[in-house]
C-alpha cells in the first residue's frame, strides 16, 4: 500500500493510495476526503467488550473507521483533530507498540489495536490512567501528537525521565515506571512536575513537544468566572 504524509512541517495529513480491495483502519472521524470508489464503515474491533473498554477505560471511541476501496482504486485523506505531528511506524510482529490515549490515528491491514491494562502502581499514578492502547501485528501504524513528535533513543541501561503528559508511544519491551518528579511530595507539585515516567533502554520513546492537559488548563484560566451577584 502506498501513502504519503503531506505538510509534515505543520498540520499534516496522510494521503493513502489504495488499490481495489485494500483497506485501512482509522480513528473515528479521521477521514477528511475519499474517492467515490471507497466505502467507509464503523467497526468495533474485538467485539462489544473491546469497544466498551476503549470507550470507558482508555477514553477512545468505541468504533474505528474502516475505509475500503470496494469499487476500484482510490485515495483517502485522513487527519487528526488537534494541531500536531503524524509519524508512521512499521511493525514486523516481533514486538508491540504502547500508545497513549488519543495517540492512535490509523493503521494498515494486519495491525490489531487493543486496550492494555497497566499494573496497579503505574495506573494509579500515571496521567494516562489504568489503560493505554497496544498495537501489534504486521503493518504500519500512524501515531499523532499535540505538537511535534520527538524521538528519544536510549542505549541498553540508559534511563530518561519524561513528563506523563508528553508521552506518545513506546515499544512494549521497554521497562518503565511511574514516580514523583522530586523526592518530596510538596516539592513535586510546587515545581509544576508532579509525576513522571522513568524509561530504561534499549528502545525509543516518542514524545510530543506540547502537553494537551496543560493547554486545557491554560484555556480554562483565560475564561472569566461568572459572578453570582
Amino acid at each position: 500500500m502506498k501513502y504519503e504524509i503531506l505538510y509534515p512541517e505543520a498540520f499534516p495529513i496522510v494521503k493513502f493510495h489504495l488499490n481495489r480491495g485494500e483497506k485501512i483502519k482509522a480513528e473515528s472521524d479521521a477521514m477528511i476526503a475519499m474517492s467515490a470508489t471507497v466505502d467507509v464503515e464503523g467497526k468495533m474491533e474485538g467485539g462489544i467488550l473491546s469497544g466498551l473498554a476503549r470507550k470507558f477505560l482508555s477514553g477512545e471511541s468505541m468504533f474505528f473507521q474502516e475505509l475500503h476501496a470496494v469499487r476500484g482504486n482510490g485515495e483517502v485523506l485522513i487527519g487528526q483533530a488537534q494541531p500536531g505531528g503524524i509519524l508512521d511506524l512499521e511493525l514486523d510482529g516481533s514486538y508491540g507498540l504502547r500508545i497513549q490515549k488519543n495517540g492512535f490515528l490509523a493503521s494498515t491491514e494486519g495491525i490489531d489495536v487493543s486496550t492494555k491494562v497497566q499494573n496497579i502502581a503505574q495506573g494509579l499514578f500515571s496521567g494516562e490512567g489504568f489503560f493505554i492502547l497496544k498495537a501489534s501485528g504486521h503493518g504500519t501504524v500512524f501515531v499523532s501528537s499535540y505538537g511535534v513528535i520527538h524521538p528519544i533513543n536510549l542505549e541498553s541501561g540508559e534511563e530518561v525521565i519524561i513528563d506523563n503528559g508528553h508521552l506518545v508511544a513506546w515499544p512494549d519491551y521497554m521497562e518503565y515506571k511511574i514516580e514523583k518528579a522530586s523526592r518530596g511530595i510538596v516539592s513535586s507539585f510546587t515545581s509544576g512536575e508532579g509525576l513522571v515516567c522513568r524509561f530504561r533502554g534499549p528502545g525509543t520513546v516518542l514524545i510530543q513537544t506540547r502537553n494537551p492537559d496543560s493547554f486545557t488548563d491554560w484555556i480554562r484560566s483565560m475564561i472569566p468566572v461568572a459572578s453570582n451577584s
